[in-house]
């Protein structure tokens, strides 16, 4: 079974037996030359059974007693190997005898020869010509030369016995025997079977030519075919199962991933090396090697460890995804000399080490360095990775993280990573990591609002709250982050900012029931969402998965899609025998439901150009999803007048920095402690959501101080969504959307504008920047006009986090 990305790209095989099918005329005509030579040389003569095999392999049976000689043709390996067992027994060549007969009154030849080169075993799991040509020797059967050919055409007898990467001696006499029969019957020149035969067995194991990183993808796949097949018919089956996911956009995710582990792993200190294989006093640094790395001079070999010994304890430690093991051979002021895997002196100059100030714990780190010795010795045992033209000190990251990236218009997942290395921990947060939600969850609870009597220019109190809970018998005081209050404030910054008490009394509008029926329409689990006010602040637990799919109802308009990641499956032969029909989102559909009439859902079919059982679900209005998806971009861009002091930040703003640009929108996510990290959200035709946290609940993502040698814009302070979770996804989406272009703010029908006044929410009849156009669903508009006009005051003129 091999599992493709949707453009082809190999990620995965599983299975007893590894078959490349090959049609007949695909085969060098050599490789069938040597096959017949060695096997059958009279196969285009005989009609299945050769007399003069028989006769002679009755002559060996009666001169030796021995059943040496199985006379038996291409066509009666065929029919064994189909029909039978390989029990040397006189009714089973009986049978053979009789199979084969039939066999040729069905076939053609070079149908019964296309049968046998698929068919044959030829070791190490390799059944057909194509697969042993790519086990032996990592090639298609057409790039094989004259040599290699002899070598796979001298397997079938010996498969075991006479291969030649657990027996090249064996192997090389057999393929010379199989040269020297191709000779005899003139198939090659004598100047050819010279050549080949003075050619080395060059033949070693070569596994699946994986072409795209996406474990946590296959092992989904694999999954899916053995619920729909059963274990055993899933892995032999031969079947070739093509996913969503697409090349580009999973090597942009699984980087985005990996980059962000990483800095966050730096940030927070050096926990030490590996292992400490010797001590030794340093020798004295060369003059200015640690100022000018183009001087410096590899250290001699350390008389306490050989370069054999070195190797292999370096081969005994298992490379994490691009980390490798490396030991430290020379330690100098600013730089420090590594020896690697592949027996090389390699430098670590001082911008790869200047990071690695100690780790105390997740939320103190010790002063920044100031030379290289204060991190490594000699005969320590560390990790390393390549960064561009060099080397950087690196170590494995403890914290987890996940992303998957999808299309709002029908579900198709186009990236998903589950964690950082699948090798060592299968776990797949994506689809089995319930996890707090934080403020992800807030876009959902003002939808309800919207629904109920809210608009985006509608006032809420954003002031402390103070509940007596008489039966903990303690007072819930849900805070803000940061701790500041600034009175009634609108929806539409509210969102943006992520204040925390104005959720919560916009979930009091709603109504704790109200909030989770609107949350379950969105596909979440009613057991996960606790029936109470936190639930505003995201205590609520739900998957990654099922959070991407709730924000593609805002980027679609309305529709409840599914996320699916098999597109189809397909057999051995290329018949589609499993096709994905995802339930579908229709513009036409919402262009419908905007007009005045509002038709019912089941009245769509006149406009709807897709099959009605293949149209998502509508959960939303179109001018709600609107709504929604315009404030979503408030979080990334703020909004207000910054030179008239009215300007404001939203939590996402890094992303706006970085992407730069207006189509993009999501919202941050951060739980009590910073145990949970999110950040969601869309561009033009994709769906984003990236968590990052410890697998240990209790474990805090901390907080980091300032480091001297930090990079430029480094994070500081307090773990939260914006600052762990969003670079993940700000480095995708980047990437992601080079070259889409841009998508138009267009407002469905029933959307409607209006100036009002920032301070009130009210309708303004000034033109400045005490005023802005809001959108409103038609109807809902305000009617008063301000009677004072008044600034807003900024409130978060640096930066916000969210908590609860």
């Amino acid at each position: 079974m091999r599992i493709y990305s949707a453009d082809g790209k190999l990620i995965s095989q599983f299975g007893e037996k590894r078959r490349i099918p090959v049609r007949y005329d695909d085969v060098p005509s050599q490789l069938v030359n040597a096959i017949l030579a060695t096997e059958d040389a009279r196969f285009f003569e005989h009609k299945g059974v050769d007399p003069i095999g028989v006769i002679r392999a009755a002559v060996v049976l009666i001169t030796t007693g021995r059943k040496a000689q199985g006379a038996s043709t291409i066509t009666m390996q065929v029919a064994r190997n189909f029909f039978l067992t390989r029990e040397k027994t006189y009714i089973r060549k009986v049978k053979e005898i009789f199979l084969a007969l039939k066999i040729e009154q069905l076939l053609t030849k070079e149908q019964i020869l296309e049968l046998y080169l698929n068919r044959s075993f030829l070791g190490n799991r390799a059944y057909g010509v194509g697969a042993a040509a790519q086990v032996y020797y990592g090639k298609e059967v057409g790039e094989l030369d004259l040599a290699q050919m002899a070598m796979i055409a001298g397997l079938p007898q010996a498969p075991s016995a006479a291969n030649p990467i657990r027996n090249p001696e064996r192997a090389m006499k057999r393929r010379n025997v199989v040269l020297s029969r191709m000779l005899e019957v003139g198939a090659i020149s004598q100047e050819e079977f010279e050549l080949a035969r003075l050619e080395p067995v060059s033949a070693r194991y070569h596994g699946a030519e994986i072409e795209l990183s996406a474990p946590y993808v296959a092992e989904m796949a694999r999954d899916f075919m053995v619920q729909r097949y059963g274990e055993e018919e899933a892995y032999t089956g031969g079947y070739k199962v093509y996913t969503t996911i697409t090349s580009e956009a999973q090597t942009m995710a699984r980087q985005a991933v990996k980059e962000n582990l990483y800095a966050y792993d730096r940030r927070h200190g050096y926990r030490g090396p590996i292992a400490s294989l010797w001590q030794m006093p340093e020798p004295n640094a060369q003059p200015g090697a640690e100022t000018d790395p183009a001087r410096a001079v590899a250290p001699a070999e350390d008389p306490t460890w050989t370069r054999e010994q070195m190797l292999e304890r370096l081969a005994s430690v298992t490379p994490v995804e691009d980390l490798e093991p490396a030991v430290v051979t020379g330690v100098e002021e600013k730089q420090a000399w590594v020896f690697t895997r592949d027996g090389q002196h390699r430098l670590i100059p001082w911008e790869g080490l200047n990071w690695a100030r100690e780790f105390i714990s997740d939320t103190r780190q010790g002063p920044a360095i100031n030379s290289a010795g204060e991190v490594l010795s000699r005969g320590d045992l560390i990790w390393v990775r390549q960064v561009e033209e060099s080397l950087m000190l690196a170590q494995v990251p403890e914290v987890s993280s996940a992303l998957v990236a999808m299309r709002p218009d029908n579900g198709a997942i186009q990236a998903l990573v589950g964690g950082y290395d699948f090798r060592n921990n299968q776990y797949n947060r994506v689809t089995q990591a319930k996890r707090q939600l934080g403020s992800n969850i807030k876009p959902f609870i003002y939808s309800a609002a919207l629904e109920h009597g809210y608009t985006l220019a509608t006032l809420v109190n954003n002031a402390p709250i103070n509940q007596w809970d008489r039966s903990q018998g303690t007072a819930w005081r849900p805070k803000n982050s940061p701790d500041v209050y600034t009175g009634p404030t609108r929806v539409r910054k509210g969102l943006g900012q992520s204040v925390n008490v104005m959720a919560v009394r916009t979930l009091r509008h709603v109504g704790i029931d109200g909030a989770i029926d609107q949350l379950v329409k969105f596909g979440f689990n009613r057991d996960d969402l606790p029936r109470n006010e936190s639930l505003a602040l995201g205590s609520a637990v739900a998957t990654p998965m099922e959070v991407v799919r709730g924000f593609a109802t805002f980027a679609n308009g309305g529709f409840k899609v599914d996320p699916y990641v098999i597109e189809r499956v397909d057999s051995a032969l290329d018949q589609v025998l499993y096709q994905a029909q995802p339930r579908l989102a229709c513009d036409e559909c919402l262009k419908a439901l905007a007009q005045p009439s509002q038709p019912e859902e089941n009245s769509l079919a006149a406009v709807c150009p897709i099959p009605q059982e293949q149209l998502a679900p509508i959960i939303l209005s179109p001018q709600v999803a609107f709504l929604i998806k315009d404030t979503l971009r408030s979080v990334v861009w703020g909004g207000g007048d910054w030179s008239q002091g009215t300007g404001w930040n939203g939590t996402a703003w890094r992303a706006a920095q970085l992407i730069k640009r207006r189509d993009i929108g999501g919202k941050t996510g951060t739980t009590n402690e910073s145990r949970d990290t999110w950040f969601s959200g869309f561009g033009p035709g994709i769906v984003a959501t990236a968590w990052v946290g410890f697998d240990d609940h209790s474990r805090e993502l901390g907080r980091t101080a300032w480091d001297n040698y930090g990079p430029r814009g480094q994070i500081t302070g307090a773990e939260s969504g914006a600052k762990t979770a969003g670079p993940a996804w700000n480095q995708f989406m980047y990437h992601y959307l080079q070259g889409v272009p841009s998508e138009s703010r267009t407002p469905p029908e029933g959307v409607v504008t209006a100036r009002i006044d920032l301070a009130t929410g009210k309708l303004s009849r000034r033109n400045d920047y005490s005023s802005m156009f809001e959108y409103f669903i038609a109807g809902t508009e305000p009617t008063e006009y301000a009677e004072s006009q008044q600034s807003e005051q900024p409130v978060f003129e640096q930066e916000t986090e969210e908590l609860f």
